[in-house]
């Protein structure tokens, strides 16, 4: 049975439960967490940390069943908890997130036949499908729909499946085809070396989903390398330059008849933890480098080294996607490219979206919900 005890000096409520563990938990803690502070319906915070004093006191603390009734030495309030949610909250383990996924890293070696697959209609048809895909691809950063429906709306219509589409300068959509006057190297049929897209915006996009609508013309091979891997590599083998490129922001800009987007960014970025979070690597969209002219050279072999690992073998997978497949990737992960393709030997046209993070989170933990 779970067991409670007051530490008065402290401040704080002793709870230990039957699976051995405990916790303590701050009395001011306590009160701004009650029960009886949130909207019952929008679970939204409602009670003001302002309207207590910081050393505020527990005057009773009983235990009835599995909930714990404590009686407040202000205004003569009673809060309620129920052990279980006390459990899941303890100070400094923090809630459960089913999105909270470890990465599994994967080098030049991997066959891409092995590769989460999918076929698009049990993922719109199958929550448990859904969901052990969404895990899937957050554990690799890239995946492949099969089964795709000859429709060019197929790809948004898995994609939001998942969460709302991300729109950007390129609009909600985007052709990736060999067009007239492109305002894009992804609109040719040039070579596009790895890279994540929009380093440029304030907010990169998530995830990508590209629908190949055809893909017949020789050439044109799909291009991919794990970015966490290669930053992986290098705090290991290379610390100092991991660290310029971590610390270091730098310009990228997209600029045409329509539009100037710049932003500075550091192309390692580290989460408020300090692990690793996303990559910032567009070589093409990559601006005018403006730091102090005694650090320039150091960085800019700190940047050729990490532009080198994106085009070795060590690190780079190619397959060729086939109409009526769609691929999906972490943008902020995973680097993509292609080789280059002859427009005079075929059609070659696939169908782009994004979904950001957050959206994919989401999905993944409220399907973990239902599940």
């Amino acid at each position: 049975m779970t067991s409670i005890s007051l530490r008065g000096d402290d401040r704080v409520l002793h709870v230990a439960w039957v699976d051995g563990t405990s916790a303590d938990f701050p009395f001011v803690w306590l009160r701004d967490n009650c029960p009886s502070g949130f909207h019952p319906q929008t679970q939204e915070r409602e009670f003001d940390l302002t309207s207590i004093p910081m050393d505020i006191s527990v005057s009773n603390a009983d235990l009835e069943t599995e909930e714990i009734v404590l009686t407040w030495n202000h205004g003569d309030h009673v809060s309620r908890f129920d052990t279980g949610w006390l459990h899941k909250h303890r100070p400094g383990i923090g809630l459960k997130d089913p999105a909270k996924i470890e990465p599994t890293l994967w080098r030049g070696d991997l066959p891409p036949a092995s590769l989460p697959r999918a076929d698009a209609q049990d993922l719109l048809a199958d929550d448990t499908a859904l969901l052990e895909f969404l895990r899937e691809t957050k554990k690799t950063g890239l995946s492949i729909v099969t089964g795709m429906a000859d429709d060019s709306e197929a790809g948004m219509t898995v994609a939001g499946r998942i969460g709302f589409l991300r729109q950007t300068n390129f609009g909600t959509t985007f052709e990736v085809m060999s067009k007239p006057n492109p305002n894009n190297l992804a609109y040719t049929s040039h070579a596009l070396p790895l890279h994540t897209d929009l380093a440029n915006q304030e907010l990169p996009p998530g995830f990508q989903f590209l629908h190949c609508l055809a893909n017949e013309a020789d050439g044109g091979g799909s291009t991919f390398c794990d970015g966490f891997a290669i930053a992986s590599d290098l705090l290991e083998n290379d610390p100092e330059i991991f660290k310029l490129l971590a610390d270091t922001p730098v310009p990228f800009r997209f600029h045409d008849a329509d539009f100037d987007i710049r932003r500075h960014q550091t192309v390692i970025d580290l989460d408020p933890f300090g692990r690793l979070q996303e990559l910032h690597f567009n070589a093409h969209l990559a601006g005018i480098f403006d730091l102090p002219a005694d650090i320039m050279e150091t960085y800019c072999r700190a940047y050729r080294t990490i532009m080198q690992m994106t085009r070795s073998d060590d690190y780079v997978i190619t397959t060729r996607l086939n109409g009526g497949e769609m691929v999906i990737f972490d943008n902020r992960r995973v680097l993509h490219g292609r080789a280059a393709f002859d427009p005079n030997t075929g059609f070659r046209h696939l169908r782009g979206c994004y979904v950001d993070r957050g959206e994919f989170d989401s999905r993944i933990r409220v399907l973990s919900r239902e599940s």
